[in-house]
């Protein structure tokens, strides 16, 4: 279902081989997404998935995570799925921080339906639903994200450079907490014209670099001419990283280990059984006894 070339191809061989070098059970991993290219993901992976309603996909993982805390959890989104009609979601995933890697699919265009413009289209990007050209300045993703009281891990990659994205991912899915990456994604259709810059002067991107942060061999780093040292610890300096224009910064801008988890607190009652639920209940409705 995916067109040659296409950047989803490029976060499936990463998303593989991490579920390889990890040994995750396939019993014991799950893939979530919406509506959109994006969200074909779960059909590609021999574990169990669930491709739900258009913007839900947040909402499904949450459900599953509060019910199921043994599973690896992979959320699959689209910058139109996430950022758009999911956007609510989205906001409060971040603050609610239930261990999961969100993987936001960012090719700055609805793909699946044929070429409108997303939240993330450039200004001036001309589309099916703006024929003269996007009128409004993008969302981006790790500003929104980094906006929003407690989040604990926030990373951008691109898919065109495979060591960097897996290394991305790995250190998303060893963080406890709500992982999200921004993945800036080729789609070869609708925007191949894009991220043509960024693909072909590697000093157009700014590779983050630090012990706590994503690391990479250093062939991966000779890769990225541009770099700057940022501790993830530091997030004052991690949205100024993603507020700057002159580059566009890649790597780990944010990490918080210590963040409030709302699944620690949705796992209470588990374990309880079907007469201690029916003893609770009635011990409830006693209250309002006449």
């Amino acid at each position: 279902m995916w067109c040659p070339g296409c950047g989803d191809l490029a976060v499936l061989t990463a998303i593989q081989r991490l579920c390889r070098d990890e040994q995750l059970p396939p019993e014991k991993t799950v893939f979530v997404s919406g509506i959109g290219c994006s969200s074909r993901f779960p059909h590609y992976m021999k574990t169990y998935g669930f491709h739900g309603l258009h913007g839900r996909a947040l909402p499904v993982a949450e459900g599953i995570r509060s019910r199921r805390p043994d599973l690896h959890i992979f959320v699959a989104t689209g910058d139109g799925d996430c950022c758009s009609i999911g956007a609510g979601h989205w906001i409060h995933s971040i603050r609610y921080n239930m261990n999961m890697v969100v993987m936001l699919f960012d090719n700055n265009i609805y793909g699946l339906t044929k070429a409108q413009t997303s939240p993330t289209s450039l200004r001036g990007l001309k589309t099916n639903t703006h024929p003269r050209g996007a009128w409004l300045d993008p969302i981006d993703p790790i500003q929104t994200t980094l906006g929003v009281v407690n989040a604990s891990f926030v990373a951008r990659t691109v898919d065109w450079n495979p060591p960097h994205l897996l290394a991305t991912l790995q250190a998303a899915h060893r963080h406890q907490g709500f992982s999200f990456i921004q993945i800036i994604q080729r789609c070869p259709h609708y925007t191949s014209k894009v991220f043509e810059a960024l693909q072909r002067e590697p000093s157009n991107v700014l590779l983050m670099t630090h012990p706590d942060g994503i690391t990479v061999d250093d062939g991966a780093l000779r890769a990225f001419p541009n770099q700057v040292e940022h501790d993830p610890a530091n997030i004052h300096e991690g949205r100024e990283l993603a507020e700057q224009n002159d580059a566009v910064a890649i790597g780990l801008f944010y990490r918080n280990e210590n963040a409030q988890r709302y699944d620690e607190y949705t796992v209470e009652g588990i374990a309880t059984t079907r007469a201690q639920k029916i003893e609770a209940l009635r011990k409830e409705l006693q209250q309002y006894e006449v």
